[in-house]
């Protein structure tokens, strides 16, 4: 019998990584940068300003909108999209631990002699 080796990893930790994935495409970080230099932003503008197709920028809103990164309403025939700034915070936050926890203790680098 197999199952999700995910299971076996915290809630944060696997929510640290969906975001991580979703921000590993520039186009993804060129949206969410879009998204926070306005207030909202209408489907069309956002492909407007990225050299992809509309298509394809439909698809990463899309991937974004998944994680509920971004939260868009339909508006007519347009749909408005704008960040969703508290799961933003928060995650922030979870990053900002992870990588303080990561770096307090030296570790093996250029600077450093490895007991490896």
């Amino acid at each position: 019998m197999t199952y999700a080796k995910t299971t076996a990893f915290t809630a944060e930790q696997q929510q640290l990584a969906r975001v991580a994935k979703a921000l590993a495409h520039p186009a993804r970080v060129a949206i969410i940068q879009l998204l926070a230099s306005k207030t909202t932003c209408i489907s069309g503008d956002i492909a407007a300003e990225l050299p992809l197709s509309r298509t394809t920028v439909t698809q990463h809103l899309q991937e974004l909108k998944a994680l509920d990164l971004i939260r868009g309403e339909i508006d007519g025939l347009t749909v408005c999209y704008c960040l969703n700034t508290t799961l933003l915070r928060q995650v922030q936050q979870q990053f900002t631990a992870f990588f303080q926890a990561a770096t307090t203790e030296p570790a093996c680098g250029p600077d450093a002699a490895c007991a490896c």
